[in-house]
Parts: structure tokens; sequence; C-alpha cells
């Protein structure tokens, strides 16, 4: 299969790519990180480990890694209006939480809604600006709230 774009040439930018290490335990990371999605407008409908289930399912000795499903539920009713349903395959705006190290935990996020723009799945129009800016803004709230916190490495 050839892709149809080169990865490579993808700036973080146009995907909404954000991230942040934790200086903190990861269980009191992912509560931290919750509460701050709730404080940046999303709420968090679903979550799990997926460590956990590997490790328990085919024995893979994975570090803790957690995902936040994060959404604003009247931007994602938009949003799948917008999109002809379509966007629902990559619902909800994941947050994603992974121990490097015992103590030291990264948080990572990419915008569905970009790169459901980037892959023809959302038209390019001026009401799907509106949105991506929206969760934008969210993002950026959240990801401020996280980097000014105490826990933030430097």
């Amino acid at each position: 299969m050839t892709l149809p774009v080169d990865p490579a040439a993808i700036d973080p930018e146009d995907i909404g790519e954000e991230q942040v290490v934790l200086e903190m335990d990861h269980e009191a990371a992912i509560e931290f990180v919750r509460d701050a999605c709730e404080g940046a407008n999303f709420g968090v409908p679903v979550e799990f480990s997926p460590s956990e289930m590997l490790n328990e399912k085919v024995d893979a000795g994975r570090d803790p890694y957690y995902i936040l499903g994060a959404c604003n539920p009247a931007v994602a009713d938009r949003a799948l209006d917008a999109s002809a349903n379509t966007l629902g395959a990559l619902m909800p705006c994941n947050v994603v939480i992974w121990e490097e190290e015992p103590g030291r935990q990264r948080v990572y996020h990419v915008s569905i809604m970009r790169i459901g723009r980037l892959l023809g799945m959302a038209p390019d129009d001026e009401t799907w600006a509106d949105i991506v800016s929206e969760t934008g803004e969210y993002v950026d709230d959240l990801f401020s709230t996280l980097r000014e916190s105490d826990h933030a490495a430097e």
C-alpha cells in the first residue's frame, strides 16, 4: 500500500500535535489530566488502559499506558453533522498518558478534527474551520494548564 502523503512531510501543527511531560506517578497523572480535561470544556466519557489489557491478554510487558477519551458533546454533534457522520470513526478526542519512566509521564494528543480534514472526512469550509478553532482553543487551554502546573518537566 502506498501512502497518499509522506508522513515525514506532515508538520506536527497540521495534525494539532501537543505533548508535555509531567513529573508525577502514573495514576496521579491520569487523575490530574482528567481534571484538566474537564476544566478545558472536555468531558471524559471513555477511558481505558491498553497496557493492562495487552499485558493480561498477550503478556506484552508494557509499561503503564492510558487513554482518556475526551469529548465536548456540543462540538462533537456539530462535527458529526458537518462530516456526514464519518468523523465518528475517529471519536473521541484521545489524550494519551504513558509512563516514560517511573515518576515521568508523557501526555500526548493529536486533533481528530484536523486529521479528519486532512483525510477528506470533513469539509474544507467555514463551519469546519470554526470546529477546528473551537476544539483547538480547548486543547490549548488543557495543555496550558498542564504546562503551567508544578508537575510539568522543564
